[in-house]
């Protein structure tokens, strides 16, 4: 052999090493990044290119009405509908903070049960409120409304504010009927309803049912606008639809929306994870009702949650059957058909994963602060205090849960709503 040879074998044999090597590290990397055909379609549900045009709300003829959109936005901002003036719907759902509040339960009246729900994206669901005592937007609006806990005021205060506010009364009846004349003191008292308070409550009692029926009439109405309003705030794309269509797509730009680990946490959320059994469908909700084993807050009893809510909107007067919706019997098959019994003890609504990483913190209370504190009950899948956890323990590791933990920051976006309707449109009138 010539001296030459040797370390021509040694150079050769390290190159085809290092060669093997970066083939190796290449496939390792492929592994982890590329995705299965049936991967891909299930990723292609789960990104907004894929979601529909939103639903009708068949119980509300004025949902998609441009004049009762905009009626709905002054109200929601206004603070005049509360007790003490003080409180709008916008004092829990922050636009600036994607419409929740920052809580762990909402704080209006007094201190509230619930953590505060986002809405955004709200009008796809057809149940409202954790428990979905609520089939429609506008009857959701209605209930903290007079809620002694939330705006605690009464539904013949608000008339008064309608019919005495020009402004308010002219798009009232640019919408609906004329107006009915509230003026006369001995008819309809300052506030009277039929809430908690004994004495509010028995001013109502003292009302002709004909009278209380020209109250609600227009109480309702504010609710149907206020839905009009909230079936605005839509959510945006995010850095994961952007990877999703990238892959779709095979392009290496829109591949580097996501970093690898957040990829990871990808595989992981419709995998291993198994995030995706509730989590589903462009908003990553499927709207159901689940008990995840979740421990009720400090000094409170366990929820009994949608075997409690099902029975609550089956006999809401404000229902999609009701005489105050605008829907046909045969539009109302959620609520026909809705489940029921004992497997939902303690089921609570699955929350919209979008944005999820600014509207800490979670659960139906608030009960976890953080994105790693809700990770880190999932994979324990602790037993129930009441009812069945459907959870089983995941089994991840700590970077497995990291990983998970990254992704989910990629599911931020700003909001797919003219900026517009995102201020107070009272602030605003006050700078000119």
């Amino acid at each position: 052999m010539s001296p030459v040879s040797l370390p021509r074998i040694l150079y050769t044999t390290f190159a085809l090493a290092v060669l093997f090597i970066g083939y190796w590290l290449i496939s390792i990397k492929s592994s982890e990044i590329d995705w299965s055909p049936e991967e891909i379609k299930v990723l292609s549900t789960l990104s907004l290119d894929s979601i529909e045009t939103l639903p009708k709300s068949h119980s509300n003829t004025v949902a998609d009405n441009p004049a009762a959109a905009e009626f709905g936005w002054l109200l929601f901002f206004d603070e005049r509908l509360s007790h003490n003036g003080k409180i709008s719907c916008a004092t829990c759902h922050v636009p600036e903070l994607k419409f929740t509040d920052g809580l762990k339960t909402a704080a209006g009246a007094q201190a509230g049960l619930r953590n505060t729900n986002t809405l955004i994206g709200v009008a796809y669901s057809p149940w409202q409120f954790w428990d979905g005592r609520k089939d429609s937007l506008w009857s959701q609006a209605l209930s903290p409304l007079e809620n002694e806990l939330e705006h605690a005021g009464t539904r013949v205060q608000y008339v008064h504010i309608i019919s005495s506010d020009e402004n308010y009364k002219k798009k009232y009846q640019q919408l609906f009927d004329s107006l009915p004349n509230f003026s006369n003191s001995a008819r309809f008292p300052e506030s009277a309803g039929p809430i908690n308070n004994k004495n509010l409550n028995q001013a109502w009692q003292n009302m002709t049912s004909e009278d209380k029926d020209l109250v609600t009439s227009v109480f309702v109405n504010i609710g149907k606008v206020i839905e009009a309003y909230e079936r605005l705030l839509l959510p945006g794309r995010s850095r994961f639809d952007d990877y999703v269509q990238g892959v779709i797509e095979n392009d290496p730009e829109k591949l580097n929306a996501l970093s690898k680990d957040e990829a990871r946490g990808l595989k992981l959320f419709i995998g291993k994870a198994q995030c995706i059994n509730c989590h589903n469908g462009p908003l990553l909700t499927n709207n159901e009702f689940h008990n995840t084993g979740i421990l009720s807050p400090v000094r409170q009893l366990p929820s009994v949650g949608r075997v409690e809510g099902v029975d609550k909107v089956l006999n809401d007067p404000f229902n999609c059957l009701g005489q105050y919706s605008d829907a046909d019997k045969k539009q109302c098959a959620d609520l026909r058909f809705a489940k029921s019994g004992d497997e939902l003890i303690g089921a609570h609504k699955v929350p919209t994963l979008r944005n999820v990483v600014e509207t800490a913190p979670y659960m139906y209370a608030g009960q976890l602060e953080t994105l790693k504190e809700v990770i880190e009950h999932y994979n324990s899948a602790p037993l129930a205090m009441i009812g069945h956890n459907e959870s089983k323990s995941l089994e991840l590791s700590n970077k497995e849960m990291r990983q998970l933990e990254l992704f989910l920051f990629s599911l931020s976006s700003p909001l797919a709503t003219d900026s517009k309707w995102l201020k107070n449109p009272h602030l605003a009138r006050e700078k000119l």
